[in-house]
């Protein structure tokens, strides 16, 4: 195990890493005056763990990350909620996931870490230090976040950090950031990919915006009611946005109001 200052130290030198990129963002757009996609939220089933906080569409099923510690990962269907499959994992208070190349990669927010995992075993098959870790800006934060969600497109995956406020684009052989456009607020959450942009989560704002991937500039935005459970994991399948909240458990889909 790590001691304190070894860890300060990794948490400074990621920091510092990511510090370039981060910094000088500036507001690419009014957030009150952003075309708004209407929506309407339905309450498709409860997450078979304790804490979802991370989606991730495919083909033939739902995965959901639990935050519960240590982390498990499960597939579900889509019409009921139904296990298709249960996976242990090692990351520690996960809060992302996607697919790509065979596997899962998780964010283990708390080590501070991006990890590759056997979707059938749950083991780690390599892990690499998340750019741009640190304090968040909101809450009462006691010690270092890292990533949030997760998004492959392409050979490559897309992360998305809150302490750093970023969104990074990343090369998965060897963790390297490729380039980095700014997050749509402080805490940004779950990610997905559709027709060339991206949509992210900003979980204090209840919204999901709509990003061009080349600059981060904010093109429109779903907005969610205040009634509404809360977004956090987020992932498309089909066109159809698919949301959880970690605190109630619900899984949830946008439809056409």
């Amino acid at each position: 195990m790590m001691s304190d200052t070894e860890l300060s130290r990794r948490v400074f030198l990621s920091a510092l890493a990511g510090a370039p990129l981060a910094l000088g963002w500036a507001p690419l757009a009014d957030k009150s005056n952003l075309p708004t996609v209407p929506k309407r939220v339905v309450k498709a089933f409860l997450a078979p763990g304790k804490m979802p906080n991370g989606l991730q569409a495919v083909d033939d099923g739902l995965w959901i990350l639990d935050q519960e510690d240590p982390n498990k990962v499960h597939k579900v269907r889509y019409e009921d909620g139904s296990v298709l499959a249960e996976i242990q994992t090692e990351s520690i208070h996960g809060s992302g996931i996607t697919y790509g190349d065979g596997a899962l990669w998780i964010a283990s927010t708390y080590s501070l870490k991006t990890l590759k995992v056997d979707p059938a075993t749950g083991k780690t098959l390599a892990a690499f230090d998340t750019p741009g870790c640190g304090l968040v800006r909101w809450g009462t934060p006691t010690r270092p976040s890292g990533a949030h969600g997760l998004e492959w497109v392409a050979g490559r995956y897309w992360i998305v950090v809150p302490p750093s406020e970023t969104i990074y684009l990343v090369e998965p052989a060897s963790g390297k950031v490729m380039r980095s456009i700014p997050a749509p607020g402080v805490r940004p959450h779950g990610l997905a990919w559709d027709n060339g942009f991206l949509w992210c989560v900003e979980s204090n704002d209840r919204a999901i915006y709509k990003l061009d991937p080349r600059d981060g500039r904010l093109l429109a935005k779903v907005q969610l009611a205040m009634t509404d459970p809360e977004p956090h994991g987020m992932s498309m399948h089909r066109g159809v946005i698919w949301y959880c909240d970690a605190a109630s458990r619900w899984v949830c889909r946008l439809v056409s109001p």
